[in-house]
């Protein structure tokens, strides 16, 4: 064992304090600080949500097994009066053994049986393997441009946060040791989501997830005996709970360290492999409409901006459109019975990916009113202005869509028809349309979240403005991208009316009052 490398003391973890300062620290001085740190400030959106889930599991383990089942009322004297952090820092001391980076039995999150069975024992690869931003087999670059069979050494520092990572994002596909695929981590191809506060200490107790009787059965991995090769082989398994979902070993991974710990090779397999449950999905997956009236987890598509997802984030009780993260419902209900919070951040983040393939990461930090999140009234009406860009734009497509039809030759044949749709949704109006609503939708929601009728009605006069503008900027740059020969004058031609048409009609709607502010008024 490499003496010198256990979480719970080495500065490993990243994070940001209320003044600014960017630190690394070991795990016990992070629940010791967790009032005067801000946020995590891991830079790979996987490993921070990682992280998370890391700090999440331990806090809920650390105060089940002193207090029990705990209600709201609880939960909210943490978030008042801060952590109990003599009771984490006992849990964290009792599995001390467990956090040794470099264990011979129980290494942190990897499978020790791989040093010594048959498939694995012989077999290297090249750390990159969990590094969903490095290069390794047929994937793509990303960003680390090192080759299979001259791996550089990274610090043990990035190879744990890499792994963590890796193990909630890593997509499904083949892996050919001990099976021969794989199904993909608890958050591949997901945007994920936390409540964030102004302290660590508050963002844990507004994520931290409840705790009924069947909790004690939820194990983190530390907690649960050392995977062997015949698990890894089994079928996958359902996850007990999120505690097990936070730090389930899908991919069996095992780091070889070389001199002063640093980390070239590895050894790997499948993983235990998390069974699918729609009766509990993940609690930091959010889900949108699909095709087919089904029902698909909010990702971060190529080119869409993610404010058009918002509705996924929001409350909606019908569940007819959307279904959000239980961990939002959580921290509503914290803030329903005291919790001071007049406006909520959010960090959504996570990796996209299809199949195998790693197609794009991001990390957006989202500041709503509560009201947002917690009046359904309120989350409805940002619902319907946010559904009323996207019909506009719509409207806008088909009329711009037409008009690039017409100015190509022979209009009528569905494969000019098929260009033109390639050609709109490849040019910039989406992005000139949606850039501009973005930048008033502050103002929108704060109107949204206010406290009157009146400001409702403003917020429907405001938005219905803004789409307006949007839609003229929109529209001139597709018709200054079509030109000025004759076949483009005589297309704008065409389809203009239907273009004036849309205008009036969205401008005289600018009088109705919002639906929720007639509902509020009866």
């Amino acid at each position: 064992m490499t003496e010198h490398y256990n979480l719970l003391d080495t500065p490993w973890l990243p994070v940001r304090l209320a003044n600014g300062e960017v630190r690394e620290m070991g795990l016990l001085e992070v629940f010791r600080e967790a009032e005067r740190i801000s946020a995590l400030a891991e830079t790979e959106p996987p490993s921070l949500i990682a992280q998370y889930r890391l700090l999440l599991a331990i806090t809920h383990r650390a105060l089940l097994l002193e207090y029990g089942a705990w209600k709201d009322s609880g939960r909210l004297r943490w978030f008042r009066e801060g952590l109990p952090i003599d009771v984490v820092e006992r849990y964290l001391e009792r599995w001390r053994e467990r956090f040794w980076l470099f264990h011979p039995q129980y290494p942190f999150m990897q499978v020790a049986a791989l040093a010594s069975a048959a498939e694995t024992c012989d077999k290297q690869k090249p750390w990159a393997q969990i590094s969903l931003a490095s290069a390794n087999g047929n994937t793509p670059v990303v960003f680390d441009h090192s080759y299979d069979l001259a791996p550089s050494a990274v610090s043990a520092d990035r190879a744990l946060c890499a792994l963590l990572g890796f193990l909630q994002f890593t997509p499904g596909g083949l892996v050919k040791t001990v099976r021969d695929s794989d199904k993909a981590g608890a958050l591949a191809n997901t945007a994920a989501v936390v409540p964030l506060a102004d302290s660590l200490a508050k963002t844990l107790c507004l994520a931290l997830h409840p705790a009924s009787g069947e909790a004690a059965f939820d194990l983190p991995a530390w907690e649960r005996e050392a995977l062997t090769i015949p698990q890894l082989a089994a079928d996958p398994i359902l996850a007990s709970g999120p505690n097990d979902r936070y730090t389930r070993q899908s991919r069996a991974v095992l780091l070889l360290p070389e001199e002063e710990g640093c980390v070239r090779w590895i050894r790997f397999a499948a993983g235990q492999a998390l069974a699918d449950d729609v009766r509990a999905p993940d609690p930091m997956a959010s889900y949108r409409p699909g095709a087919n009236n089904s029902m698909v987890r909010l990702s971060f598509g190529e080119g869409r901006v993610f404010w058009r997802d918002l509705p996924s984030l929001l409350p909606d009780s019908a569940a007819a459109g959307s279904k959000r993260a239980a961990v939002l419902d959580w921290a509503s209900n914290l803030r329903s019975i005291g919790a001071d919070a007049p406006s909520s951040m959010l960090l959504v983040a996570g990796l996209a990916s299809d199949q195998a393939k790693l197609l794009r990461w991001r990390s957006e930090t989202v500041v709503l009113p509560a009201a947002l999140l917690d009046s359904e009234g309120c989350a409805n009406e940002l619902r319907r202005c946010i559904r009323e860009s996207e019909d506009l734009y719509g409207e806008l497509r088909k009329i711009a869509v037409a008009m690039l039809a017409e100015a190509l030759p022979d209009p009528a044949s569905k494969d000019t028809w098929a260009r033109a749709r390639t050609s709109f949704d490849n040019g910039p109006a989406a992005a000139t349309y949606f850039a501009l609503l973005e930048r008033s939708l502050p103002s929108l929601m704060a109107l949204i979240g206010g406290d009157s009728l009146e400001m409702l009605d403003e917020a429907e006069a405001f938005w219905r403005s803004r789409l307006l503008a949007a839609l003229e900027v929109a529209w001139q740059g597709v018709r200054e991208g079509l030109g000025l020969s004759v076949a483009a004058l005589r297309a704008e031609a065409k389809v203009r009316p239907r273009y004036l048409a849309l205008l009036r009609r969205y401008r005289s709607e600018r009088t109705s009052s919002t639906p929720f502010a007639e509902e509020q008024r009866a």
